[in-house]
């Protein structure tokens, strides 16, 4: 457990300290917060008019292009197989090239993250965890950063599998979550280089609720985080009638209806929520 804690606190003190703020807006986020907020320099309640300024592409995007001259394909699978059966870590090390020990967000045919990257049109996360970086295996960590547009909404969804260690590197994030049922709600406006922590199997979020790009660093203690779980495309993704029965019935869902909602559910990462599009002047 200490040198899985020791692997995220170093790889956000590497990441943190490449990347720079963007202008900030203030506003106002996060009804549902049940707890006291702690002293920052962005007001997290108020009521005050905030501004409205019209959102206008930037020359140079935050994400990373994934377009490679030829199609990737994941690692090496014989690799990966010896990387697990190895009888030590000197094995193991011995069998990975300098470049094995290189993974570059930025440049996405260096190795092969463009096989862990999810985009939507609010942003895109790129994911180095043992299936796309092998030099992961038996380290017991991964990383995801995310590169969010202004107003990028990073869904709400589970990491069945690791606790998350969020970082915020570039911009703001709005963040939300609640661990399990009886859990108090939490949420937390979060400004450059501070984070927060996600509990293994907590429903949460991450949204910019800027008109500039944001950039977060999310730390797993856990080589193997492919497993996501959306919560709205899980959820529709039930049987019609256990769909129809937990929402209360016909009275308040219509069974009809169940696809039209499944086919409206945007792929992540999303254009924001309302308040955050107005204030940018972004059409969804």
């Amino acid at each position: 457990m200490h040198s899985s804690l020791s692997f995220a606190a170093t790889a956000f003190l590497l990441a943190g300290s490449v990347l720079s703020a963007p202008q900030q807006y203030s506003g106002q986020f996060g009804q549902k917060n049940q707890t006291a907020s702690y002293t920052s320099d962005i007001p997290r309640h108020t009521t005050s008019q905030v501004p409205k300024p019209t959102y206008s592409p930037p020359a140079s995007t935050t994400s990373p292009s994934t377009t490679c001259a030829t199609p990737l394909s994941l690692p090496d699978q014989s690799l990966f197989e010896s990387l697990v059966l190895a009888r030590s870590s000197v094995e193991r090390n011995n069998l990975l090239s300098n470049d094995d020990l290189v993974f570059s967000f930025d440049t996405p045919c260096r190795n092969s993250p463009e096989l862990g990257v999810t985009t939507g049109k609010g942003g895109k996360t790129v994911r180095a965890d043992h299936s796309t970086f092998p030099a992961l295996v038996g380290q017991g960590g991964s990383i995801t950063i995310g590169f969010l547009n202004p107003c990028g909404f990073n869904s709400p969804h589970v990491h069945p599998r690791a606790a998350e260690l969020n970082l915020v590197v570039e911009g703001r994030l709005f963040t939300s979550v609640t661990a399990e049922n009886g859990a108090t709600h939490r949420n937390h406006t979060l400004n450059k280089f501070e984070m927060t922590v996600f509990p293994q199997g907590a429903i949460h979020t991450e949204f910019n609720p800027d008109c500039t790009p944001a950039v977060f660093v999310a730390a797993f203690p856990d080589e193997d985080v492919t497993g996501v779980g959306q919560i709205a495309q899980n959820y529709f993704g039930l049987e019609d009638e256990i769909v129809v029965a937990s929402a209360g019935g016909d009275l308040n869902i219509d069974g009809a209806n169940i696809d039209a909602f499944r086919g409206r559910i945007p792929a992540n990462v999303v254009v924001g929520v309302e308040s955050c599009l107005k204030k940018c002047g972004i059409q969804k």
